[in-house]
């Protein structure tokens, strides 16, 4: 009978916020499975507890993965921890709980801290719908290409951000989404410097753009406002371009032919329609 992958979130900064549940269970498991056992057996020391660790992270899946599956094949049971936070959310951790899943061995979730649902509590945005988008790529035309893809999105946005490439993010993210889009920005979550910072995409570009960050981010960035009944969006135009060149139109022919029936500026489509 196969053992139980077990996935346990650790704190993303106090270590108080472990709970007894996270703690019984990394004591109760045959090994644990870490982002980095350096990080991990500082949590150990300060539970009093020793356990054989293995890394997992993002350049060993493939082989630290399998032998995990090994093991639990076995019959022994695996504590999945990250630095910090929720395994699997972000988190090479999602492949191996997807193996587990092609292979019947059974998965248990633990709950506990995760940085994209404190920043989203505290952030006074709409929380009943929201997307989160993780980390965006280093590359500066993949970055703007995904935040393009978000511009009609009308649900709260959550990102997470390293310090060296923030002012570059948010001013992109002004150029993209406007510099009056509010922006709660979430820095150092449950830690000692713990701030919570309301204010625009704009602001914040400007103030970091001359001021070096430090400490690790979350971005929660408010939704597009929706659009007036029956109005038409750049993205309504995207889609009614891809349709008809799919019936044999060219790009220009299909671009003419959207603006006029949808009502949209001509040169905005196509230059969209390039970009894409």
């Amino acid at each position: 009978m196969s053992g139980t992958l077990y996935l346990v979130p650790t704190p993303i900064g106090n270590l108080g916020d472990i709970s007894r549940r996270m703690a019984e269970t990394l004591e109760q498991a045959d090994f644990i499975a870490a982002e980095d056992t350096r990080v991990t057996v500082k949590l150990l020391n300060y539970l009093g507890l020793k356990k054989p660790m293995v890394p997992y992270h993002r350049h060993s899946t493939e082989a630290s993965g399998q032998a995990i599956l090994s093991r639990l094949q076995a019959g022994e049971s695996c504590a999945l921890v990250t630095d910090a936070g929720t395994p699997a959310i972000s988190d090479p951790g999602e492949e191996l709980v997807a193996r587990c899943g092609e292979t019947g061995i059974p998965v248990c979730a633990i709950p506990g801290p995760c940085a994209l649902v404190t920043a989203l509590a505290v952030s006074g945005q709409p929380t009943g719908r929201f997307t989160f988008e993780g980390f965006l790529a280093m590359n500066k035309k993949n970055r703007r290409a995904h935040l393009e893809s978000l511009q009609g999105e009308e649900r709260t946005m959550i990102f997470y951000e390293a310090p060296h490439k923030l002012a570059a993010t948010l001013r992109d993210m002004a150029d993209t989404f406007g510099e009056d889009r509010p922006l709660t920005l979430c820095r150092e979550l449950t830690k000692l410097h713990e701030e919570v910072s309301r204010t625009t995409l704009g602001q914040a570009a400007a103030w970091y753009g001359e001021n070096a960050p430090k400490g690790e981010f979350v971005l929660v960035v408010r939704g597009a406002e929706p659009l007036p009944e029956g109005e038409t969006s750049l993205e309504d135009g995207l889609d009614m371009v891809d349709r008809l060149r799919g019936e044999g139109l060219s790009l220009r022919d299909a671009v003419k032919r959207a603006a006029k029936e949808l009502g949209l500026s001509r040169n905005e489509l196509y230059d969209a329609a390039v970009k894409l």
